[in-house]
């Protein structure tokens, strides 16, 4: 089968190359959601009766057929079929004939592309709820199980208050729950149905569709309307998800921060199991950290995905555009990098060692010079009397900070 926009006219081979990119790859996480898409739709075509009862149960039988090839890894996307659209369309008209070729009645690749990212999307937000979930948990258990263990607490990396192992891990699964609230966000802006805008204008009226009933089917909240919003909406829906997951990245980019510098031996409160490091080549006596190094730069990684599909998307006019393609591979790879930093992240979480010697001789006196001021203040002293006296009994205690 010919490519879907095909009119006769030969295409440059280094042109083709260059236009279909990696979506021969990107797009075989896609073809789930567009089987699933693709399904809702033929059954929209019966009902109006585009297709026969006998089409219909063909298609659907072939769409079975697409995702268990696809389950066993013999489903293949081409640089000749360009996406999984194409790809799965081939497929049916291969295998059912003058049906297959039915099936793209009143839609168009754009509202096909886009219904599968959404659904992708909701999937994809319910994947991470659950990978934050389990790190959440990690970083309770951690703090649990070294309740009354004390800790420095530091501002500018200087020694600054009193904390606890307990109470900086709860800092973390506090931080890293808000986030819940944003993927929320990040659901709900992708909870409308595309399909049936076709290409950004809708169907003509003259072929008088069903949009309601596959929105439904798909398990989406409503129909987006009007059809020129669908387009336009591109890159709005990736970016905050991306952004939610960029915070997520961002909370474990500072908790591998801090775990670099607690290992250390010059803090030595934390240890990492010898099997969660690597070593040197040239220093036999060396073992890194790597895992923290890596997760840290990986949250820059995942922001700059954001910036990406931000900058395709924000600068574009209305309507559809082939820029947009674009937006795939920053949008997979920043999930794919949080869901796996946040289970690197419960993994050395149940890992991770507390040296209980080195935390409690890290708790010098100066850490307590804040809570001294305020037992004079509750002597009657004014506070800032009470401050400049508790200073003056520290070295650098002149000094603002």
């Amino acid at each position: 089968m010919s490519r879907l926009w095909d009119k006769g006219q030969p295409l440059d081979s280094l042109i083709e190359a260059y236009t279909v990119g990696d979506d021969p790859t990107l797009d075989l996480r896609l073809v789930p959601y567009d089987v699933a898409g693709s399904k809702a739709h033929a059954r929209m075509l019966a009902s109006i009766g585009v297709l026969s009862v006998e089409e219909l149960n063909a298609l659907l039988s072939s769409l079975d057929d697409v995702l268990a090839a696809h389950d066993e890894g013999r489903f293949i996307i081409t640089t000749e079929d360009e996406d999984v659209h194409t790809a799965i369309e081939r497929f049916l008209v291969d295998s059912v004939g003058a049906a297959g070729q039915k099936i793209h009645t009143a839609r168009s690749r754009n509202d096909q592309v886009l219904t599968a990212l959404r659904l992708w999307q909701r999937d994809a937000v319910q994947a991470v709820r659950e990978a934050l979930d389990q790190a959440i948990s990690g970083f309770m258990d951690f703090a649990a199980k070294h309740e009354s263990v004390p800790l420095p607490g530091y501002t500018h990396l200087q020694r600054a208050m009193p904390s606890t192992v307990a109470r900086w891990s709860l800092g973390y699964a506090s931080l890293l729950r808000d986030n819940a609230h944003l993927l929320g966000a990040a659901d709900a802006v992708v909870s409308s149905s595309p399909l049936g805008s076709a290409a950004g204008y809708g169907v003509p009226e003259v072929l008088p569709i069903d949009r309601e009933g596959p929105a439904e089917e798909l398990g989406f909240d409503s129909v987006q309307l009007p059809a020129e919003a669908a387009q336009s909406s591109r890159g709005k829906g990736e970016a905050t998800l991306l952004f939610a997951l960029s915070e997520i990245a961002g909370d474990l980019g500072k908790w591998a921060w801090d775990l670099c510098l607690y290992v250390t031996a010059e803090f030595g409160y934390f240890r990492l199991p010898v099997a969660f490091t690597t070593g040197s080549s040239i220093m036999p006596q060396k073992r890194n950290p790597d895992v923290l190094e890596l997760t840290r730069a990986r949250a820059h990684g995942v922001r700059a995905t954001l910036s990406e599909v931000m900058a395709i998307s924000s600068s574009l006019p209305s309507g559809y555009h082939r820029d947009l393609q674009l937006l795939k591979g920053p949008l997979f790879r920043g999930f794919d990098e949080t869901v796996a930093m946040l289970e690197i992240a419960k993994h050395v979480m149940d890992g991770l060692v507390v040296d209980y010697a080195a935390c409690e001789a890290g708790m010098s006196p100066e850490l307590h010079a804040t809570e001294e001021a305020y037992r004079m203040v509750k002597e009657g002293v004014p506070f800032r009397e009470a401050y400049r006296q508790v200073g003056r009994s520290f070295r650098g205690g002149d000094d603002e900070g």
